[in-house]
């Protein structure tokens, strides 16, 4: 079993930055590939970006490529995603996510695990 927690939400003006971090305990997050997803009020879960467990391939979102980074840290067992110029459109709850299949994934269906989210708002 995987607990994940996410933090570092919050209010911000567009073009702005945000770091979010998720928090791992029960299991090293190594056995583990990573994902981020977000879900906006109306619209259902969608993937943003993933990391295999040895963070040596990751996988974007069209809509993110070149404004977020996902990374881990599996010393620290814990994994991040900074999130640059950021957009009204970005508003979501951002859910931290751990799956099986070891090379990364971008199917809801993959993932094991899921933490409880974080709130992102992003004002004009």
């Amino acid at each position: 079993q995987v607990l994940l927690q996410e933090s570092g939400g919050g209010l911000v003006q567009a073009g702005g930055s945000l770091r979010l971090s998720c928090a791992a305990s029960g299991r090293t997050l190594s056995s583990y590939a990573m994902g981020w997803f977000r879900q906006a009020p109306g619209k259902e879960r969608e993937f943003v970006a993933a990391i295999s467990s040895s963070g040596s391939r990751s996988y974007y979102a069209d809509s993110v490529e070149g404004r977020f980074t996902i990374s881990r840290d599996n010393a620290k067992n814990t994994v991040y995603l900074q999130m640059n110029s950021l957009k009204p459109e970005d508003t979501a709850v951002y859910y931290c996510a751990a799956s099986r299949y070891l090379a990364g994934a971008i199917e809801i269906r993959k993932y094991d695990y899921w933490g409880q989210g974080t709130q992102v708002t992003v004002s004009s």
